[in-house]
């Protein structure tokens, strides 16, 4: 079965996670999938594959007779798809043959055009999988799990030899905690790569550093005709405590290395109003530089109207994974080798964003990611090709081959 037949299943089943809950996983829905792949793995004859309490779903290739002294080599992707934008009744089109033009998503009213998304013309001529307008794709990251599943099948079907190969799918990759029970040791790889990215000759070993920050704002109502000198409007004084940001560093005027501030969420009443940011930066230094404005800002704001007025909250998300691969660079080397193989040219950037896999370099496991072959993930645009799919899934192939050296 090829990778993007399996995606057309998989993204159909509703996985999406829920970053207000407390509970591992953050939906009990991440199971329906679990579950299944774990029958898949079983049938192929993955004796071990086993879904844990937590929604970790595991399972182990053997090495070929001979091969077990060769570096263990683990896969993993994310079973949850983000909840930015509906994850639920996904209903895939597929374009075949794709003339490079614009198309329509379904009855939606909406378009994808090379106008918005210019690499659209690199794809003519392949099978475009794309949404029908209402729904994000999920192939962030089912097209991950699709590709690791069609790389064991074939690993499985084949005579040449592999060392030991390692397979983990994981809950809640969206909202900053896939990795936080991954059982490393139970797992049993040396090195891991994550297949979480874009264009199938992607590699990543450069990531963000990443918080979530919340301010809850404290106001003080009474009756407007009598408020003079009196009265906190909670929702006046979220808005000024945006204003203190700067307005340059904002996802929409950022690339590459620059870090940003990035307000996901805001509501508020006079009594009382709440900001939600994500906090990104590829260096260290800048990251805490950042973390350090909130700070002080919400130290201003409780300086002019009074103590408690702001409340800011800082979680820690994910670090920079640069700094763990450096020593491992034969990840790298290894994967880059295999996409030249195939007559692609790596493509090796830095991720505005981050992954399982960051979390895992730092708990242990050095782990880069791959690409996937999928683009303009997190909302209605989101689309994949088959033929970008069966590239990824050969990528994986040859990163397995020359561990088996």
């Amino acid at each position: 079965m090829r990778a993007y037949e399996r995606l057309l299943n998989y993204v159909k089943i509703y996985t999406t996670s829920d970053e207000s809950s407390a509970s591992v996983p953050t939906t009990a829905r991440q199971f329906d999938l679990a579950r299944v792949l774990v029958d898949e793995m079983k049938a192929l004859g993955i004796t071990d594959a086993r879904v844990e309490d937590n929604c970790y779903v595991y399972g182990t290739i053997p090495a070929t007779p001979g091969y077990e002294d060769k570096t263990s080599i683990g896969f993993i992707a994310h079973l949850d798809t983000a909840p930015d934008f509906c994850g639920e009744n996904v209903n895939p089109q597929i374009h075949e043959n794709y003339d490079g033009e614009e198309i329509a998503l379904g009855t939606s009213g909406k378009t994808l055009s090379p106008e918005k998304f210019p690499h659209l013309s690199r794809l003519k001529g392949r099978t475009l999988i794309t949404t029908d307008g209402t729904t994000l794709l999920g192939a962030d990251d089912k097209a991950g799990i699709s590709e690791i599943m069609t790389l064991a099948e074939e690993l499985i079907n084949s005579s040449e030899p592999n060392g030991k190969v390692c397979i983990g799918f994981t809950p809640d990759e969206e909202v900053g905690s896939g990795a936080e029970e991954f059982d490393i040791p139970g797992f049993g790889a040396e090195f891991a790569y994550t297949a979480d990215g874009g264009c199938e000759n992607e590699i990543v070993y450069e990531n963000f550093n990443a918080c979530s920050a919340e301010f809850e704002i404290n106001g003080f109502n009474i009756h407007p005709g009598e408020s003079k000198n009196t009265m906190i409007n909670a929702a006046l004084v979220a808005m000024e405590i945006n204003s203190m940001l700067p307005s340059g560093e904002t996802p929409a005027h950022t690339d590459m290395y620059e870090g940003f501030f990035h307000l996901t969420e805001m509501e508020g009443t006079v009594e009382h109003a709440k900001l939600q940011y994500i906090i990104r930066d590829h260096s260290g230094a800048h990251f805490e530089s950042r973390q350090e404005t909130l700070r002080h800002i919400e130290k201003l704001i409780n300086e002019k109207y009074g103590e408690g007025t702001a409340v800011l909250t800082i979680h820690q998300q994910y670090r920079n994974m640069a700094e763990i691969i450096a020593p491992c660079m034969h990840l790298i080397d290894n994967a880059k080798g295999a996409i030249r193989e195939l007559g692609m040219e790596p493509d090796v950037a830095p991720i505005r964003g981050g992954t399982d896999g960051a979390r895992l370099s730092f708990r242990g496991l050095p782990c880069p990611n791959l690409g996937t072959g999928g683009y303009a993930y997190h909302g209605p645009y989101e689309h994949i090709t088959a033929e970008g799919m069966d590239l990824a899934v050969k990528v994986m192939l040859g990163i397995v081959r020359r561990y088996a050296k």
